[in-house]
């Protein structure tokens, strides 16, 4: 069965609104967890999926299972994300970020879930962050399961493939460029250090599962908190969907500051439809919280 990658709403979207002001209600009596997705990232050069120019109108992602049942597969995945890590792993906290960060620092956060793989929470300074789906910046060999830095993996790259350098048509939120298979070429794959097996980025493709402790993780904290705030995710996996779900069953409030429709507004409060960065920057500001 292949992935959820998009949902078709079953009635009229409602337009959102552009009052910040639950939000600021909520984040002022404290103990909000924030849930964060692909959107929180666009405004520091990484795209989204599913939003204005999303990559998924060029761009299918890598499943787990056509990773771990094809070797050509693989050298693909391998090539595009080994050109796409020179942008990626450059890319730097914006806006969104740093006032999340700074709610953090205030009390008023009770935890953060992110759906991204590209630590910009933690580079902003947020701490204890869950990262739902891993982190592009780490690797695993999916033979002995030991784990190595992409840095490392990056430059063992480079040097298997001297002179690889195409012109991608564009980034993609899990890191991976654009090729064509004519620019992927024989691109040469490199194995594990310690046991020469097949070396994986610890993220969750689509298709795979979040590991249980990690998921079981994220519904305590959301039992914990006294609201969801979720930020820059269309909800459209069940992945980050199912604690919306949890908190409304419970009775918590769930926010959403998302520009589109998201297959969570059914559960939520309200969506503010407003540019993440400009939002939360001026939701800080309301309650005197300083950015850095």
């Amino acid at each position: 069965m292949r992935p959820t990658l998009s949902w078709t709403p079953t009635e009229e979207p409602s337009p959102g609104t552009t009052d910040l002001a639950p939000v600021a209600e909520a984040l002022g009596r404290g103990g909000v967890l924030v849930l964060s997705g692909a959107g929180i990232s666009t405004e520091s050069g990484i795209p989204d999926y599913r939003g204005e120019g999303g990559s998924l109108s060029r761009h299918t992602p890598m499943t787990y299972q056509d990773f771990t049942a094809d070797a050509a597969a693989r050298r693909r995945y391998w090539a595009r994300s080994h050109l796409g890590w020179r942008t990626f792993g450059r890319a730097l906290p914006n806006a969104g970020h740093r006032a999340v960060a700074a709610f953090g620092r205030h009390g008023l956060l009770s935890g953060v879930i992110t759906q991204n793989v590209d630590g910009l929470h933690q580079a902003a300074g947020s701490e204890g962050v869950v990262d739902l789906h891993g982190r592009l910046d780490r690797v695993v060999c999916l033979s002995c399961g030991d784990f190595s830095d992409r840095r490392e993996l990056a430059l063992r790259l480079e040097e298997a493939n001297k002179g690889f350098a195409p012109v991608a048509a564009g980034i993609n939120p899990d890191g991976d460029a654009d090729l064509t298979d004519a620019q992927v070429g024989d691109f040469q794959v490199v194995p594990c250090t310690v046991c020469g097996g097949v070396l994986k980025p610890d993220v969750v493709f689509f298709g795979e599962a979040v590991p249980p402790q990690r998921a079981e993780q994220c519904r305590a904290l959301v039992r914990e908190a006294s609201a969801l705030l979720v930020l820059g995710s269309s909800l459209t996996v069940m992945s980050g969907l199912r604690f919306v779900r949890q908190a409304d069953q419970a009775g918590q409030p769930v926010l959403i500051v998302n520009r589109d429709p998201t297959r969570g507004d059914r559960h939520a409060l309200a969506r503010v439809a407003l540019p993440l960065g400009d939002a939360l920057s001026a939701v800080a500001g309301r309650l005197g919280v300083p950015v850095e």
